[in-house]
């Protein structure tokens, strides 16, 4: 159960973080903007002029000026005798007048001649922030091995705003040697004039939503998009008792190409179930619903069955149990290909403190004593991301009530069995039902957590977002900007947000362009739908409104990215029982700038880590990028990531350059997009990302740079063993004693609604609940003033 531990830093040979501020930028009229690229001028330090030392880690190394040069008299060798961590690299050095100067926005393209007798190496980006100074940028391209002078290509991402120069070189991390020699680094020329509007005016800036004209046949609230390019739509019992007492469960698989619905026979009710792609393309789904609340009696409760979706047969296959039953458990995959899962409510109702570990060699969850246990209670759809060295963190996002005790945000080191809190979280409380993204490009390791609300408390939903670079030594979460308001339906038709109203139950869908489409929400506990949607620019820091779905997308909704570009929303559950069958269908703005990009041929659909992957495109492309398809419910996919793939150009011929890190991108079926400069995407085609010699025990680890390795918060180890955590029967935020199981009428209505009889039931008529039976003897909300066994009667609210 290796999770590639974290690497911890030790200061290496040159100024990595020295911070310096740059002054007097060079001139970048020649062609080649790298100083010295042949290392042939003598420099300080044993080393060529513009060259420096530099590194990390534990390790023994040297640097060395031979004669063995592709061109002139001299180049240079890195050598690593012995390693544990870190790296060695000769690294343009790092001031103003040898660093490269660089405009925002633009590419560049990298070239060296190398000789390796190690396959552990990797072009190695930093660049200078005017603000923050020099930091670790990006992993462009893994070097194979050669025995002869060899040239390497690669093209940089667009620079980002704010970054005014960059240094770069090859990183060793394995023992062995790298000869380099002949950099060169040229600016690459813009390809594509602007883009020429396809539409109205509207949906150029904005996009558009349509609604499909066939209605979703089930009442599902899990979407995972399949490796084929279907929707598998799981509903179970569709959070309907009269299903669950029917045994009445059903999932659909829908099929983009045609609109058409095939209702798939469904053996468990996986109402509120767990669910992830493996790397092979089945879907693993785990636990369930065993049964609904009783009123003065349990909560809901979670099965331990689990099964295995197959895409090719459309039919479900069980494995063996869950040690533990997981009503809203978590699911992450780890770069080896296994899953680990926490949280939820056990077959008793109460939570589990149970970590569950799935191996994708046994293709069986592992017995307990196999388990790292630490007996917390990590609460309900915890997000649990998993980071580039193979830790989790968890971003604050879960369902229902109240955060877990601390920040409400951690980091869990699974090797090492230990939970770190990570400050910054605004208003931890109230993030029920929030959204939370690994920002693109997964290489930034950035986390974007949008909106919120609180079912126990039931305040308005919040329009909070925050922003945690993970690659700080102790990351904290900062303040972003507040989510753009829309119109929100208060029982009496659409009025403008006010004040600080913004909306939980948000879906977040990571675009082909590098930007997060944020969509959907409520205000308040499964009521008051908000009509709202826009658009996050990971570069900027900004949200910009776009279209607004139609359709009210609140509890039980979901969005996500089709493989054309498109992003679908599907579902809605009122408190009130209903269920909205509309689909709704984004188009973005990217799909009306003009002709898309085409790729025409993948020369290889099985990838594997480290590798250099050729496409062809029929015109000239600015990026490409593997997006892993959606698995989501609640407001919640943490496996939802958007992996850069570094480019060498040579007309339509394009080489992608594969991380060689699994917990960049864990191992499965990706959508490949290409990109060009006006950010409008191709059609996704699907790859498959695997690697046995990647993954297994003897393979040289990841180049995981250092990072998140000087966490301050409290560290908590492994607490006392126990079997459950205790959870109030009404943890959905629903009092039972009204109405049907399927009707939620909440415990504790919005702050506005006066504590009144009256008031409360005109609330509730204006959120269409319509007739409400007491059940049982008890009134708690008092809405059966008169005892006659029906809430909110003409009796009930009449003046007294």
């Amino acid at each position: 159960m290796n999770l590639h531990r974290r690497r911890t830093a030790l200061v290496g040979v040159g100024a990595l973080t020295a911070g310096l501020l740059l002054t007097s930028p060079q001139s970048a009229e020649a062609a080649n903007l790298v100083k010295n690229p042949g290392f042939e001028t003598a420099g300080t330090d044993d080393m060529p002029y513009c060259w420096e030392k530099s590194g990390w880690g534990d390790n023994d190394f040297s640097f060395a000026t031979v004669a063995d040069a592709h061109s002139g008299a001299k180049a240079m060798k890195v050598t690593l005798t012995r390693r544990v961590e870190g790296d060695r690299k000769a690294l343009i050095t790092e001031s103003t007048d040898c660093a490269p100067v660089v405009t925002a926005g633009k590419q560049y393209d990298l070239s060296l001649w190398y000789k390796s007798t190690t396959p552990d190496t990797a072009v190695t980006l930093f660049r200078h922030d005017a603000t923050a100074g020099w930091q670790y940028w990006t992993d462009l391209k893994t070097l194979d091995m050669a025995s002869g002078y060899t040239r390497a290509t690669v093209r940089t991402p667009e620079v980002p705003a704010g970054t005014d120069r960059i240094t770069w070189g090859v990183s060793v991390y394995g023992t062995g040697s790298v000869t380099t020699d002949d950099y060169t680094m040229e600016q690459v020329p813009d390809t594509l004039p602007p883009p020429q509007c396809t539409g109205t005016g509207d949906q150029c800036a904005n996009g558009s939503w349509s609604v499909l004209p066939t209605q979703n046949p089930v009442r599902s609230m899990h979407s995972v998009v399949l490796n084929n390019g279907k929707v598998l739509l799981i509903a179970g019992s569709g959070n309907s008792e009269e299903n669950f007492n029917a045994g009445t469960f059903t999932s659909a698989v829908y099929d983009p190409a045609n609109g058409t619905y095939k209702v798939i026979p469904t053996p468990k009710d996986m109402f509120c179930a767990g669910h992830i792609q493996l790397q092979d393309g089945r879907v693993l789904v785990m636990s369930g619903n065993k049964a609904y609340p009783v009123t003065g009696g349990h909560g809901y409760e979670g099965f331990k069955d689990s099964y295995i979706f197959d895409p090719t047969t459309e039919t479900y296959s069980k494995t063996n149990d869950l040690n533990d039953g997981h009503w809203y458990p978590s699911a992450t995959e780890l770069g080896n290909g296994d899953v680990i899962s926490f949280g939820g409510l056990r077959e008793d109702s109460s939570g589990s403190v149970t970590a569950e570990y799935w191996s994708d060699k046994d293709q069986a969850w592992q017995p307990l004593w196999k388990v790292n246990q630490t007996w917390s209670f990590w609460g309900l759809y915890p997000s649990m991301i998993l980071m580039q060295d193979g830790r989790l963190f968890y971003s604050g996002s879960h369902v229902f009530g109240n955060n877990i005790p601390g920040t409400g945000s951690a980091v869990y080191d699974y090797d090492a069995n230990t939970v770190t809190q990570i400050p910054g979280l605004q208003r931890k409380d109230e993030r029920d039902q929030s959204a939370s993204v690994l920002l693109p490009p997964a290489q930034d390791q950035r986390v974007l957590t949008i909106g919120g609300g609180n079912i126990d408390t039931n305040p308005d939903g919040n329009r909070l977002t925050d922003v945690i670079d993970l690659k700080q030594a102790s990351p904290s979460y900062v303040a972003g900007p507040p989510l753009p308001q829309g119109t929100v339906d208060l029982g009496n038709g659409k009025v403008p947000e006010t004040g600080d109203q913004g909306k939980m139950y948000v879906s977040a869908v990571l675009l082909p362009d590098g930007k997060v489409l944020e969509t959907g929400g409520a205000l308040h506990n499964r009521a008051n739908p908000v009509y709202e949607s826009s658009i996050y620019d990971p570069d900027a820091g900004t949200f910009d409104p776009v279209a607004a779905d139609p359709e009210a997308r609140g509890y039980h909704s979901s969005a996500f990215l089709l493989p054309d570009g498109r992003v679908m929303a599907t579902g809605d559950n009122p408190g009130n029982g209903s269920w909205n069958h509309n689909v709704s269908i984004y188009t973005p703005p990217y799909l009306y700038k003009g002709t898309r990009p085409t790729i025409t041929s993948v020369i290889n659909q099985e990838w594997k880590y480290g590798d250099t992957q050729r496409i062809t495109v029929d015109r000239p492309i600015a990026k490409a990028e593997l997006i892993r398809p959606a698995a989501v419910t609640h407001s919640s996919d943490p496996n939802q990531r958007f992996v850069d793939l570094p480019l060498a150009v040579d007309g339509n011929n394009v080489d992608l350059n594969v991380t060689s890190n699994p917990n960049l991108a864990p191992p499965g079926w990706y959508m490949l997009f290409a990109v060009d400069a006006n950010g409008v995407p191709s059609v996704a085609k699907w790859v498959h990302l695997q690697g046995p010699a990647a993954l297994a025990a003897t393979a040289p680890s990841a180049h995981v740079h250092s990072f998140a390795d000087s966490l301050g918060g409290k560290v908590s180890g492994p607490g006392k063993k126990r079997s459950s955590q205790k959870v109030s029967t009404t943890i959905s935020g629903c009092d039972r004693h009204y109405g049907s199981v399927n009707v939620c009428v909440p415990t504790v209505f919005p702050s506005e609604v006066k504590r009144t009889t009256a008031a409360r039931c005109t609330w509730l008529k204006q959120n269409h609940y319509g007739r409400l039976k007491i059940n049982g003897r008890d009134d708690p909300l008092g809405l059966d003033r008169n005892r006659d066994g029906l809430a909110c009667g003409k009796a009930d609210v009449r003046k007294r």
